[in-house]
């Protein structure tokens, strides 16, 4: 059975709990951070550009989909706290530079 789009979430945890594997829930913790941003302000995690503000995009992008830089590096946040909290062996190979 293929699921709705808006299952999608329902599913990966329920193969994640069956398969007792962890699981980074990116759909809620990133939820929260665009809930806590509000509407206007979380367009700043995205690749808005006003014409002429950046020189690849001379004509501007309204693009909800890709990340800015801030964006980017909130979400890999979050990501880093689950993998720590998650104890996988991955955070030992993390280092900050």
């Amino acid at each position: 059975m293929v699921p709705e789009t808006h299952d999608y979430t329902a599913y990966v945890l329920e193969v994640a709990a069956a398969e007792k594997t962890p699981l980074i829930d990116l759909d809620a913790s990133s939820r929260q951070l665009y809930q806590q941003f509000g509407p206007e302000t979380s367009k700043l995690l995205f690749l808005q550009l006003q014409p002429g503000e950046h020189p690849n995009y001379p004509a501007g992008k309204d693009d909800n989909t890709h990340f800015s830089e801030l964006g980017a590096r909130l979400v890999a946040q979050l990501v880093l706290k689950d993998i720590k909290a998650l104890q996988l062996e991955l955070a030992e190979r993390i280092v900050k530079r």
